[in-house]
């Protein structure tokens, strides 16, 4: 992939900023959550609460349900594949995927090497813990980032503490002087060029997303205040009571997020939300993969 190319798709991943990006398991969902107003949705079996209660080896889905989700809807369709599983990247690249996100929430293929998306045409998406991991993501070609909060558990304290670390290291870079950025470069193992980017620009060269434990519209506001520049919503949504007005409401919160008024407005009558799991009653800590 030639820089051309990866440009036009950093330029892709930032046309969904200030959007909400939905995990759906049906042509139904999908619907639903293109009706909602979300920016694109993410095709995958099973939601990550679903995942995270069968246990086992989680793999990509089946290309032919990825297909009918296609289908279905005019926005967007993401997929999921396994870190460092390349050929389910070949596989998500072959059907027409718009996005590929190489994924904590399924197993792990690779415990050593992520995918080299420089290989591929389709803009790809990674999760990042703290400025380290994705500045090394985005070395290997990923064109958007989105935190890495603990998926499936409708707990929001993880994308929190990502975003804010996140948000901390870029504020140290952009502090330090020149002959500190290499230091600090070797230290983080990243790139230069990189952390020079970060430096002059106050930001990450892709854009940013909040992802994991997003369960009500205050929870994706949060996001957006702390300065992410969209929201993936998984379990939050269609482990709900009432879907289709969660959706709604979650995208009017992302889109209003300064106007307590409006947020308030949003939060009224929605039914109860995922009952969700506690940071400290979590067994399997799916965030940890692939640093």
């Amino acid at each position: 992939m030639n820089k051309t190319r990866y440009e036009l798709n950093k330029e892709l991943a930032q046309m969904l900023k200030g959007g909400v990006i939905m995990d759906v398991t049906t042509p139904e969902q999908a619907k639903i959550a293109e009706e909602a107003g979300a920016c694109a949705v993410m095709a995958l079996e099973r939601i990550p609460a679903d995942i995270r209660a069968a246990g086992g080896v989680s793999r990509m889905s089946d290309p032919k349900m990825i297909k009918e989700i296609q289908n279905a809807v005019s926005i967007p369709v993401m997929a999921k594949c396994r870190i460092g599983h390349f050929v389910e990247a070949q596989i998500l690249e072959a059907i027409e995927i718009d996005y590929i996100d190489e994924s904590e929430v399924l197993s792990v293929a690779d415990d050593v090497y992520h995918i080299d998306k420089t290989k591929f045409k389709v803009p790809f998406v990674c999760g990042a813990r703290d400025i380290s991991e994705a500045l090394r993501r985005i070395s290997e070609g990923a064109a958007m980032i989105r935190t890495k909060g603990e998926p499936g558990t409708g707990d929001i304290v993880q994308a929190v503490r990502h975003i804010r670390m996140i948000n901390r290291s870029i504020l140290s870079i952009a502090s330090m002087k020149e002959d500190e950025l290499f230091e600090e470069a070797k230290k983080l193992c990243v790139p230069y060029d990189l952390l020079l980017y970060v430096h002059n620009n106050r930001k990450l060269p892709v854009v940013n997303f909040a992802a994991g434990g997003v369960a009500t519209p205050a929870d994706a506001a949060l996001m957006m205040q702390l300065g992410a520049e969209g929201v993936f919503v998984g379990s939050g949504i269609f482990k709900s009571n009432d879907p289709a007005k969660r959706a709604k409401a979650i995208v009017n919160a992302v889109t209003n997020y300064n106007n307590s008024s409006i947020l308030a407005q949003v939060s009224e009558d929605l039914g109860g939300a995922m009952v969700g799991i506690n940071e400290q009653e979590i067994q399997l800590i799916m965030s940890e993969r692939g640093i």
